[in-house]
């Protein structure tokens, strides 16, 4: 079989399932010489495929009004294509992707509309076997590429351009931050794709965070999540930054900081791929837990509930508040550790 040389990977979801797609690219450039690597997601993901070292351009999906309309995406997408790695599969997408001529279609067989697909891969992925990031490798296998991923080795190929760093560094002497210090960076939303750390929790850790540590405190968040990221201003010493930065700018000041410290969240991820020390919380549930979806990184404290054996739900999780029962204590020893260890 002759390897395809102009290859598509989809994935038109959230931020952290665009991070942990990231490495099929470099993987792809190492395994198939001269190979042309590109990238289609939606509109607010695209900083993260932009000056990317193994992504050689970028395609954002046209949507209007909450809609995929399709023959303006297949007139996007016609005959530019050999090969597409289908990592987030949508029968509307499938639809595009067959419609653009695109000769090898590589996706689940598992769904109603996989005979779009002529290359299949039989993975259940609620099942949570295996990381996401994986998986997505798993799907390389239809065009010749096996390949077991590695947390020491593997490349996200993440770039900040000169430009939003500087932006960044504007921003925060604005905001009078002290950028002799380290940043640790809190980001509590999660857009509910896990069960989180109950917010009183959170605003206990940042409390002694930034009381006990010489270092300056960042919250982060959307725009949707500014009640939220306000309600964790417990001194004079924490930033509350949600609502101010695009996603290249969030980029560049993740960038910025030593740590970050997050529930399930595409942040996480991002700070992961940059090679940043991560403290996550997730639940033992398999559909979330931290063998899913956790950092791809060896640079992690992850906790989890202390009450729970892990066979449970995600409703039966919010029942017992199992989160509740991280100590937080603990999480504030491994964050001085590694700063005192670090510093700036």
């Amino acid at each position: 079989m002759t390897s395809p040389k102009n290859i598509l990977i989809v994935r038109t979801d959230r931020i952290g399932d665009v991070v942990l797609s990231l490495p099929l690219a470099s993987i792809i450039k190492q395994n198939i010489p001269g190979s042309h690597v590109a990238f289609l997601l939606r509109e607010y993901t695209k900083a993260l495929a932009e000056n990317n070292t193994f992504i050689d351009s970028a395609f954002v999906l046209n949507e209007s009004s909450g809609k995929i309309p399709i023959w303006k995406n297949v007139e996007m997408l016609r005959n530019k294509f050999d090969a597409c790695i289908v990592a987030f599969p949508t029968f509307r997408i499938a639809l595009i992707l067959f419609l653009s001529g695109i000769k090898t279609r590589v996706g689940t067989g598992y769904r109603w509309y996989s005979f779009l697909f002529n290359k299949k891969i039989y993975e259940h992925r609620k099942h949570g076997d295996f990381h996401e990031l994986e998986y997505n490798v798993h799907l390389l296998k239809q065009i010749n590429i096996n390949l077991v991923p590695d947390k020491s080795s593997v490349q996200f190929g993440l770039n900040i351009n000169s430009a939003d760093q500087n932006k960044i560094k504007s921003k925060l002497e604005k905001l009078e931050v002290d950028l002799s210090k380290p940043i640790i960076i809190f980001h509590p939303g999660s857009g509910g794709s896990a069960v989180d750390l109950p917010v009183e929790k959170l605003r206990m850790l940042i409390k002694k965070v930034s009381s006990e540590i010489n270092c300056v405190v960042i919250i982060t968040g959307s725009r949707n999540e500014e009640e939220l990221c306000r309600s964790l201003i417990v001194n004079s010493n924490v930033i509350n930054t949600a609502g101010k930065f695009e996603m290249n700018e969030l980029i560049a000041l993740i960038n910025c900081s030593q740590i970050l410290v997050a529930n399930s969240t595409g942040p996480i991820h991002i700070a992961a791929a940059l090679g940043k020390f991560v403290v996550g919380f997730y639940p033992k549930f398999a559909a979330v837990s931290p063998k899913r979806w956790g950092p791809y990184t060896e640079k992690a404290a992850i906790f989890q509930p202390e009450i729970c054996d892990g066979y449970c739900s995600r409703e039966k999780c919010k029942e017992l508040d199992c989160m509740n029962s991280i100590n937080i204590e603990n999480v504030f020893s491994v964050i001085k550790e590694k700063i005192s260890k670090t510093g700036k």
